[in-house]
């Protein structure tokens, strides 16, 4: 009898690398394939970067607290944060949704009134897609394309070099926070359905988790200051798992500052109130969909005026790892527990 394998021994990331570990690309025009927060394609006058992304029902949102609106919102910009990352402004979507009998014609028209929304907030145009049936719940797929004339402002995951200054957009563990209160009250609610849900003393960290932004704002401002990060990635699975990603790809090791993580005081009070360590929901908490980036020392003083972004730490030798640094002077390893899909 043949061997069989759950997929769980290997995680999301490590049955990608499992799966593709033969496939090579065939095509000069492929520049970068599978292994970075998007795909870069040669075309004759310009590079197109793309991205493809899946939400399902049950494993990345419930429709119990999950607006339509929001979801659909959400799907796109989740999408549009990848291209972001690899430095490059999107231009284009598609979306495809695989749909069970249990939603209307009226749930789908809100759920597309969020695609449109985020669509024409983001300069985007959603361009196709396709429509199925499901036998279960809900599953959106959607697809996000760039494109930049200039192959050297593309920036990677696997850029970054030993010295290089590690900086973070934003605050971290506010999604993570939001969807822990959304589960407690759904929970507390399933229990008992005459306890109304009390959501309104944490707005912005709900906020952070079913409405979340993408950082255009950053590839503006490096657009604007001529600076082209040494590596890139967006935080979608906790900043632990996505530096790694950083340093996988470049063969470096890096330090975090813990003192320097940026974390706004609501969230470091959320996270006591569930008696949780702020710092742990920081590093592994995920969907923050802020953009984790190394420069070259020489161009600190470019992201001096640089408005909501913060330097955290330092890339090092391979050979030292990925450590955290407490401010009572404290060396910790950094493992990746943020979110995985199986």
């Amino acid at each position: 009898m043949s061997k069989v394998t759950d997929v769980n021994e290997y995680g999301e990331f490590g049955l990608i690398d499992h799966l593709t570990k033969s496939i090579k690309p065939k095509l000069s025009s492929t520049i970068m394939a599978i292994g970075d927060d998007a795909a870069v394609i040669k075309n004759a006058r310009d590079y197109s970067v793309i991205s493809t992304d899946m939400l399902v029902e049950g494993i990345h949102f419930d429709v119990r607290y999950s607006p339509l609106k929001h979801l659909g919102y959400k799907s796109i910009v989740v999408n549009l944060s990848d291209i972001f990352a690899m430095n490059v402004v999107p231009q284009h979507v598609t979306v495809s949704i695989a749909i069970s009998s249990k939603y209307s014609v009226e749930a789908l028209e809100e759920l597309y009134e969020g695609i449109e929304t985020a669509c024409k907030f983001y300069n985007v145009d959603l361009v196709g897609g396709d429509t199925t049936s499901n036998l279960k719940g809900m599953a959106l797929s959607v697809t996000a394309v760039g494109t930049t004339t200039d192959k050297e402002t593309i920036s990677y995951r696997s850029g970054a070099k030993v010295g290089d200054i590690l900086c973070i957009t934003g605050s971290l563990g506010a999604a993570y926070l939001g969807l822990q209160i959304l589960e407690r009250e759904k929970q507390l609610f399933l229990s008992d359905e005459t306890i109304a849900p009390e959501l309104s003393k944490h707005t912005y960290l709900i906020e952070r988790q079913l409405k979340p932004e993408a950082n255009k704002a950053a590839i503006e401002y490096f657009k604007k200051i001529s600076l082209v990060p040494t590596s890139m990635i967006d935080v979608s699975d906790g900043l632990s798992s996505d530096l790694m990603h950083i340093c996988k790809q470049s063969d470096v090791g890096a330090f975090i500052e813990e003192a320097k993580v940026p974390m706004i005081e609501e969230a470091k009070a959320a996270a006591l109130e569930f008696n949780m360590d702020p710092i742990t929901c920081a590093l592994n908490g995920g969907e923050d969909y802020e953009l984790l980036f190394t420069l070259d020392p020489m161009d600190i003083e470019k992201i001096k005026f640089m408005p909501d972004v913060h330097i955290i730490g330092e890339i090092v030798d391979k050979k030292d790892k990925l450590s955290l640094h407490t401010p009572g002077g404290n060396i910790h390893p950094l493992r990746a527990q943020g979110w995985n899909h199986f």
